[in-house]
């Protein structure tokens, strides 16, 4: 398995790819940075811990409510990211920690 570098959100990560996956990784570390740094510059959230849970639910919401085509086009409005902050903030408590 070849290793890739990838950046997202200005961190390195050294991931492993299956070889001809550059592309495809490539795109979903595209994918994953536009995701968490839409919500960083959004304001709301700060902790990144946070940031990449509510990334992962809007990229998973995004899969399972449209068209594999057209997922990366349809962004979730703003008071289904209200919501989901909301949820996951009763679900942290107040320590903040995810494990």
């Amino acid at each position: 398995m070849k290793q890739m570098e990838v950046t997202i959100m200005g961190q390195s990560y050294l991931l492993g790819c299956p070889p001809g996956g550059e592309a495809a990784l490539t795109a979903a570390v595209a994918q994953v940075d536009r995701e968490m740094s839409a919500i960083r510059d959004a304001g709301k959230v700060k902790a990144r811990e946070r940031i990449a849970v509510l990334a992962a639910l809007n990229l998973a919401y995004q899969l399972a409510d449209t068209p594999r085509e057209a997922a990366a086009s349809t962004p979730v409005s703003s008071p289904e990211v209200d919501a989901l902050i909301k949820r996951l903030d009763e679900a942290l408590g107040h320590d903040g920690q995810l494990l």
